[in-house]
């Protein structure tokens, strides 16, 4: 098990290393800022945690800002700058 028991990227719970299977690409590799911030907004539109695509995309990115794969990511932070966040 990781330090924390959870994926670097979202928080999912994991048994080892540092990313879940749905945080990682096909050789097992953080996923791009767009590709992570697209899916993590499909995840809240499904999960009614969002009412558009456009606020589901907002609250994937801030909570993504929290996230210790994220926090320093210099894409992450313009989009934030860019959309008032």
């Amino acid at each position: 098990m990781n330090e924390t028991g959870k994926c670097q990227s979202c928080a999912m719970p994991i048994e080892d290393g540092s990313y879940c299977q749905y945080c990682t690409d096909e050789n097992g590799n953080l996923q791009k800022f767009k590709e992570r911030l697209e899916r993590m907004s499909q995840f809240m539109l499904a999960r009614q945690k969002a009412s558009t695509v456009e606020e589901a995309r907002m609250k994937a990115a801030l909570y993504m800002s929290d996230m210790p794969a994220w926090r320093d990511n210099l894409t992450l932070r313009e989009f934030l700058k860019e959309n008032g966040l």
